[in-house]
């Protein structure tokens, strides 16, 4: 039995095909993202959903599904199963009686672009690449900087000014060189483009490249396995490049066609900041592309992306499955973090807590409905960002109370 079925790169837009050995990694004609794509009548008839119990819970339990060929060339840093968590008292409040969390902070690098490096560093090598380079609001530069350090890999991450100081921290502690440049991961983008056109890096920015997508796309694989092959009615997740909602979807599609799931998909709620929102205005909107949105501001840095790359694909899944689009503020965010940690002992991330307070209006709204299970994205530990934590307590009194404290009896 292959440890990959992979078969063939394809465009999503124009349909084009590739070889998956070519080392092509946008459409060739119409610049779209490239989707990596898999044996499904083969690997139907090689293994059955029920092998998987005997292997490993964790991200590479699937490798059939993803595009490595020899596991040689696996590079890993024990991406585990990351915990489905009952959020039983904040369902409460919102009136939803089964209402989870997905805690991705669990995962190496402490995010769920732990899952995305991976993959897309471990394809990287199998294909020779030995400098890479990326844009990255932070949480992504530090994950790719981990990982090819384990390679053996040279990295170059380039991060606006605005980035949070944890991840930059990783990025030099891992030996990456980093770049810190004005403007917004956009513009990060762009320099990040000329330098590898220049000097013959291997580019692998949000789906500039196929594999890091297979990556993300594991999430939707692994919530199946979780719920016992069944899926949850709605998933809510904070985008901003949103590889994670095209992963997701790409993962429960292919267990589609392998026969391992139903055909019932989730409905897709994509949550971002109403500081930078061009996915929700366009949902709302009815076109099937953002507009890069000016001045983007959010405490939520993951969702600060003026324009993602994939917005087209993203509004095709929230629309094809019956999503939604929603914004909420930064005043919205801290309070459900601060909220989410006092309930439910959970330090979310601000993108989780943006998805928490998507699931929040929507419930109000009367858009969920109190007896589906909803399932929420945390993508990342709220540890990471421990300067947020500023304002939201204060200790109860100075360390020389505590003995007249105790005397009294309390």
């Amino acid at each position: 039995m292959s440890f990959s079925y992979l078969s063939h790169l394809s465009c999503p837009r124009c349909d084009r095909t590739f070889s998956s050995e070519e080392g092509v990694l946008t459409c060739l004609s119409c610049g779209s993202p490239l989707f990596a794509r898999y044996d499904a009548q083969r690997l139907r008839r090689a293994l059955a959903r029920e092998a998987l119990s005997a292997r490993p819970r964790g991200l590479w339990r699937y490798h059939e599904l993803l595009p490595v060929r020899d596991e040689a060339n696996i590079v890993t840093l024990g991406e585990s199963f990351t915990p489905i968590v009952p959020l039983v008292a904040s369902g409460r409040d919102m009136g939803l009686g089964r209402l989870f969390a997905k805690d991705e902070g669990r995962l190496p690098s402490g995010t769920f672009k732990a899952r995305g490096a991976t993959v897309g560093v471990s394809r990287a090598r199998e294909l020779g690449v030995t400098k890479l380079a990326l844009p990255t609001n932070g949480n992504a530069g530090a994950a790719w900087a981990l990982y090819a350090a384990r390679a053996g890999m040279k990295a170059t991450v380039v991060m606006p000014d605005s980035a949070p100081t944890v991840p930059r921290k990783e990025c030099v502690a891992a030996g990456a060189h980093l770049f810190v440049t004005g403007g917004t991961i956009g513009d990060a983008g762009r320099l990040v483009g000329r330098a590898a056109e220049r000097y013959g890096w291997y580019d692998v920015s949000t789906l500039r490249e196929p594999y890091r997508l297979e990556g993300k796309k594991t999430m939707g694989i692994e919530i199946a396995e979780q719920f016992g092959w069944e899926v949850p009615d709605v998933i809510v997740y904070p985008t901003g490049g949103g590889a994670g909602v095209i992963g997701i979807h790409k993962g429960l599609l292919e267990l589609r066609e392998l026969g391992w799931i139903g055909d019932r998909l989730p409905r897709m709620v994509v949550v971002q900041s109403a500081g930078c929102a061009p996915l929700v205005r366009a949902f709302e909107e009815g076109r099937d592309a953002s507009e890069p949105w000016p001045d983007p501001a959010t405490i939520a840095f993951g969702m600060r992306v003026p324009k993602a790359l994939g917005d087209f694909l993203i509004l095709d899944v929230v629309r094809k499955t019956g999503g939604t689009a929603v914004a909420v503020t930064d005043a919205e965010i801290l309070q459900e973090r601060a909220g989410t940690v006092r309930r439910e002992g959970l330090d979310v991330c601000p993108e989780g807590a943006a998805a928490l307070a998507g699931a929040r209006r929507l419930a109000a709204a009367g858009w969920l409905q109190g007896d589906e299970t909803v399932l929420v994205m945390n993508t990342g530990s709220g540890l990471k960002y421990a300067e947020q934590i500023d304002g939201m307590g204060e200790p109860l009194g100075a360390d020389d109370e505590l003995p007249d404290m105790l005397s009294g009896g309390v």
